[in-house]
């Protein structure tokens, strides 16, 4: 049981999923900076100096704090778009690599079909 333990919690899988969300809080800590110090800010500043995270409605006794809301909408639009084109660029790359490493064989019957062609017209 150990074995098979110590196989799944060092197989590559696992470990990578453990790094990846070590990284991902990281990454979110420094794209919420990024929204709240820099990107929040001035679009208050375009809304002629409006504080997002300070709107708030007061029923009753009740403060329903909708700015922290938009903040963390803009925090989640922000990230998602991040990752999106971190992945993008990862799998263009890969792609590019793939396309770069072609099978000999393939290669050779790729210039024969080219010459057969060539010949024929």
């Amino acid at each position: 049981m150990w074995e098979d333990f110590k196989k799944f919690a060092f197989e590559g899988n696992v470990l990578d999923l453990a790094v990846a969300v070590i990284i991902g809080a990281a990454f979110g800590k420094i794209v919420s900076s990024l929204v709240e110090d820099v990107i929040m800010p001035i679009i208050g500043a375009l809304f002629n100096g409006i504080d997002f995270s300070s709107l708030m409605w007061t029923i009753g006794s009740a403060n329903i704090a909708y700015g922290m809301f938009l903040q963390s909408v803009f925090d989640f639009l922000i990230i998602a778009a991040s990752i999106f084109m971190f992945i993008r660029l990862i799998l263009r790359k890969k792609q590019e690599e793939v396309e770069e490493e072609v099978d000999p064989q393939e290669q050779l019957l790729t210039e024969i079909r080219d010459l057969l062609k060539d010949k024929n017209n």
